[in-house]
């Protein structure tokens, strides 16, 4: 055992959290080293065994046997995304295909699938319960999943496509990173920033003066810059010109993702081939609720039968309403959030902009806890002494009210930085479950890209940001409220088109009044947002959702076309998009504008064949949601069966077991149109 890295020492802090402070980038290859020696001397004792094979010395010994290795890789994996400068970025060419190697080599080694089938056949006679069935049943698939019972030509060729795919995700990410990075507008006259509100000015303006420019804005491509200049810019020509640069991120030029996108659709076809799949998309799904592409694309064409009028419907009353206003015969797509914005003040008399001074984000910070107290109890309190990575990022004590019991551990992550990708996410450091022979808990952080404060204003979060929190703390209490066994079950560790009903179903509380009277308070005054605003904001959370619908629906049609098609026959990124979103395209097709070059989710993030998770996902949470609301928002016995049932649960049972018992059915498909209007 190495003496000074630090990744290799028994972590001292609060609940040996990860000891951020001491941690340099040169302790992670010879830890992910040592680590990999250490999952291999335990894989060798597990065959060693002179014992007949049995759930305890092989399944559970073989869960922990890799226990250093996941833990180090978690740390870099974590920080990779978000906080990596290119020393830390380039460090990932030699981690992952480590990292791979050693799952190649548990997952392709015949002793150990030989005493893992040995226990499988005879699962029936072990008295097992609900959750050892299930890793039983989870580490059976995991091996056959991954070659096990393949010739050796076959596992070798497995093992290749796995070692080359380990490369390519963190790579695509790393293009999408540097192209978004690369972007800049620098603007120096009074009109071409007309219309923009002074919070986004001023954050310009800060960036701007850090960057030796006094006086003048940049802008670019990270959302809480981007999302605004395209909403209240006046200027077309600059909007035309920032729409381009964020649509055609990583298409073409310097940090081009066109290879690499075809690369891995590529390894993943022949990877499925090699597994007898007749296709990626076959392969994931049938470790899915949706089991086969067939029901993805049924549910998916069913939800664009009821968007594509509504859809195309949209943005006719936005050309008829751009005409009325600029004398506009055609709107482009960098014109819709424009006008969007303006056609919902005509009507709702209410700019999204009104919302922004009651959401500082200290305030819903304590909203969200406040959430999370009243439906589950519990309390949150900060550390200081916990170590981070960055010095924005807080960490939390979790504690059940109660009982007064440690639940956790909770680290926050909110501002942009050149050194973590976009996006919002939630993961974990640590995971709840059985580690080194004791029952420890979960570690878990959110990342997100919101707003910053100005020399002048607190964050102001827009509406949207809001939603985002409350979305990654769905995801975190999965994680915190975690109450499992076996790490690999733990938390959010479910089929993945369940994963997203914790997350999605916590949005919905900042739609109603009783949710948003907790914490929405003006960031000078103090004063309650009115129950006027709060009125027009539930009037127009309808407004443009045939639009809105049309444009997931895009994303989850174009990955399933990218999963299910022949690559063989796909020739060009740009033409094949545009073929596979024909259907769902209420514009014509842009030159040079490009998604899958930038799609992180499918290519880089987990999502492949599984965009759809979020449509998914939504209709089971509008079902829930409507039993919360029948009951009310913070009903608890509600709350407890959701926590009991689905929170606590992780992936010990089948999802739809785990629905059942909390709703009493299975989800009402139509929920989900009713609640957006479109039935």
């Amino acid at each position: 055992m190495n003496t000074t890295n630090p990744l290799l020492q028994p972590f001292k802090n609060k609940d040996q959290a990860v000891p951020f402070d001491l941690i340099k980038v040169e302790h992670y290859v010879p830890a992910v080293e040592e680590a990999i020696k250490m999952a291999k001397e335990n894989v060798a004792k597990i065959k060693a065994n002179p014992e007949a094979p049995d759930f305890e010395n092989t399944i559970v010994a073989l869960e922990a046997a890799s226990v250093h290795a996941d833990q180090i890789s978690t740390i870099y994996s974590n920080l990779e995304v978000a906080h990596a400068d290119e020393a830390l970025q380039a460090l990932a060419k030699d981690i992952y295909p480590m990292l791979t190697a050693l799952s190649s080599d548990i997952s392709l080694d015949s002793e150990i699938f030989a005493r893992v089938k040995a226990v499988y056949d005879k699962r029936e006679s072990l008295n097992l319960n609900l959750e050892q069935t299930r890793l039983l049943e989870k580490t059976y698939l995991s091996f056959t999943r991954n070659g096990a019972l393949l010739n050796a030509a076959d596992k070798e060729t497995l093992r290749q496509i796995d070692q080359e795919l380990s490369v390519l995700g963190p790579k695509f990410s790393e293009n999408v990173l540097k192209a978004t990075n690369s972007f800049e507008m620098l603007l120096d006259k009074k009109e071409d920033v007309d219309g923009l509100p002074e919070g986004t000015l001023e954050g310009a303006a800060a960036l701007a003066k850090a960057k030796g420019h006094d006086g003048k804005w940049i802008f670019n491509l990270q959302i809480p810059s981007y999302l605004p200049f395209m909403t209240y810019a006046k200027n077309r020509a600059l909007r035309e010109k920032m729409w381009r640069a964020f649509s055609s991120k990583a298409f073409k030029g310097e940090f081009d993702n066109q290879a690499n996108v075809l690369k891995i659709v590529e390894l993943r076809d022949k990877r499925a081939k090699v597994l007898k799949f007749t296709t990626h998309a076959d392969f994931v799904l049938a470790e899915r609720m949706a089991k086969n592409p067939k029901t993805v694309m049924d549910f998916l064409n069913k939800l664009l039968a009821a968007s594509k009028n509504a859809g195309l419907k949209d943005v006719q009353e936005l050309t008829e309403f751009a005409n009325k206003l600029d004398g506009l015969t055609e709107i482009k797509p960098w014109d819709v959030a424009y006008y969007s914005e303006k056609l919902k003040e005509e009507r709702y008399a209410f700019n999204e902009e009104d919302l922004r001074p009651y959401f500082k984000l200290e305030n819903v910070v304590e909203g969200v806890f406040a959430h999370a107290k009243k439906l589950y109890g519990l309390t949150f309190k900060e550390n200081k002494e916990i170590p981070v990575y960055h010095p924005e990022v807080k960490a939390y004590e979790i504690y059940e009210d109660a009982s007064g019991k440690y639940m956790g551990l909770f680290y926050t992550d909110y501002f942009p930085r050149e050194t973590k990708k976009g996006g919002a996410w939630m993961t974990q450091f640590r995971s709840q479950g059985l580690i080194d022979g004791e029952m420890k808990r979960p570690h878990v952080s959110i990342v997100c890209n919101f707003t910053q404060p100005t020399p002048t204003k607190p964050s102001l979060l827009t509406y949207d940001e809001v939603r985002t929190l409350f979305h990654e703390f769905g995801h975190a209490l999965h994680g915190m409220l975690s109450e499992c066994t076996y790490p690999s079950l733990s938390g959010t560790n479910v089929y993945w088109d369940f994963v997203e009903l914790p997350s999605q179903i916590m949005e919905n509380w900042v739609g109603e009044k009783e949710g948003l009277d907790i914490f929405a308070r003006h960031y000078e005054t103090n004063e309650p947002m009115p129950a006027e605003l709060i009125e027009k904001l539930k009037r127009s959370q309808k407004f443009q959702a045939g639009y809105m619908s049309c444009r997931q629906l895009q994303f989850g049609l174009m990955d399933m076309a990218w999963h299910s098609t022949d690559p063989g026959t796909i020739k060009d990124v740009d033409a094949f998009e545009e073929l596979a979103t024909a259907e769902t395209r209420l514009f014509p097709k842009v030159d040079g504008a490009n998604s899958s070059c930038s799609f992180g989710h499918i290519f880089a993030g987990g999502y492949s064949a599984g965009y759809y998770s979020y449509k998914w996902a939504e209709v089971l949470d509008a079902d829930a949601f409507e039993y919360f609301k029948e009951k009310g928002l913070f009903n608890q016995e509600v709350a407890k069966k959701f926590k009991d049932n689905v929170l606590s649960r992780g992936g010990t049972e089948h999802p739809m077991d785990l629905y059942k018992k909390f709703r009493g059915r299975e989800p009402d498909p139509n929920a989900l149109l009713r609640r957006d209007g479109l039935i």
